[in-house]
């Protein structure tokens, strides 16, 4: 796959995951469905941690960091839903500008030798986040109900 097809599948995940979240306002941002599960906004920031998370690790000589307390930590730090929607907007952007600057020889070695996606092509990433994403954005589309609201159906422009 090249550069331009996974940087549109890229923009496509994104577009569904803001469309799908759109009536999540400030007000949803600490909205916690049941005891241990993220907020509204540090679901967001799981989202974005983990795009940059596929990108690091597929590019990295070390592979994944496998440091999930710290990921977690850090996504339950977010508190606003301004700072969640911005984490997410750059996450995605440094994934696209990192995919557009490598060749389809880099995006097409594999990925350092380990227990997430070891030997599989580094483009095989973008799967990985589509499929984190949808998961997540599903969470989140009951997060939506749950506060009184119908989220969006995410494929079409309404």
């Amino acid at each position: 796959m090249n550069p331009d097809q996974l940087i549109a599948l890229l923009s496509t995940t994104e577009e569904y995951l803001n469309r799908s979240t759109s009536q999540l306002t400030e007000a949803h941002a600490q909205f916690c469905p049941a005891e241990g599960v993220y907020t509204t906004a540090a679901q967001l920031a799981h989202i974005a941690s983990t795009v940059d998370w596929f990108v690091d690790g597929a590019f990295s000589p070390q592979g994944f960091n496998m440091e999930f307390e710290a990921h977690d930590a850090a996504a339950k730090a977010v508190k606003t839903m301004a700072e969640a929607r911005a984490w997410v907007a750059k996450s995605f952007e440094s994934a696209r500008t990192t995919l557009a600057s490598k060749s389809q020889q880099e995006l097409s070695a594999p990925i350092v030798e380990g227990p997430v996606m070891g030997g599989l092509p580094r483009f095989t990433i973008v799967s990985g986040i589509q499929e984190h994403t949808a998961h997540h954005r599903g969470a989140l589309s009951v997060y939506t109900r749950l506060q009184g609201a119908v989220p969006p159906m995410p494929y079409m422009d309404m």
